[in-house]
């Protein structure tokens, strides 16, 4: 089960350069009183393309708890780019909780399948009927200018269709074809059963 601990805050998102893009006018009495509604398609917009491509475009802690590892030699971490594991922790069946050294393992850094590997032979092993938890951050950077710009300009192309749909007015409910186009270098190609997409 992945968890996301904390949300990236509002003032890490494009409000601005979305609002020009969305060429909303400006200098009139209710300036700004859309934007609440705003924000929340961005964030919408943001967590869509997130979830089509495995990646987090703005930085913030993930929980990953797992039964056992996956594979002993290595865990794949489900969301990319991890910038760094903050813990692992074994958990017992009485919830009783023993923190891994770090010196028992590291970050092996990908583009699109980081994973967890042991510094010696195996991964340690949780206590029978426990569980083990890794908690990482994950995302390009926590600011805007730091997430690539074909994805930052697929974030303001689906802000823009949530925008124009809010009166029902929109064509349909699909991802449209310049985000997909946007976003097709960064997902993950599905290759066999093994190997996650």
């Amino acid at each position: 089960m992945l968890t996301e601990i904390e949300r990236f805050p509002d003032a890490a998102l494009p409000l601005d350069a979305c609002k020009v893009h969305l060429r909303l006018g400006s200098g009139f009495v209710d300036d700004g009183g859309q934007d609440g509604l705003i924000l929340r398609y961005l964030r919408a917009a943001i967590l869509a393309v997130e979830a089509r491509i495995g990646k987090a475009l703005l930085s913030r802690s993930y929980r990953l708890r797992l039964p056992d590892w996956a594979d002993g030699h290595e865990q794949v971490l489900p969301i990319a780019p991890v910038r760094h594991v903050t813990a692992v922790r074994l958990i017992g069946r009485d919830d009783a909780v023993e923190e891994v050294d770090p010196g028992r393992y590291a970050l092996s850094q990908d583009q699109h399948r980081p994973r967890l590997v042991p510094k010696g032979w195996l991964l340690p092993s949780p206590p029978t009927g426990g569980a083990v938890e890794v908690t990482f951050e994950a995302g390009f950077g926590s600011d805007w200018q730091e997430v690539p710009a074909d994805l930052a300009q697929a974030v303001m192309l689906l802000t823009a269709q949530y925008h124009e749909g809010r009166l029902g007015t929109a064509q349909g409910a699909a991802m449209p074809f310049g985000v997909m186009a946007l976003i097709e270098r960064w997902r993950i190609l599905r290759v066999s059963a093994s190997v996650a997409r």
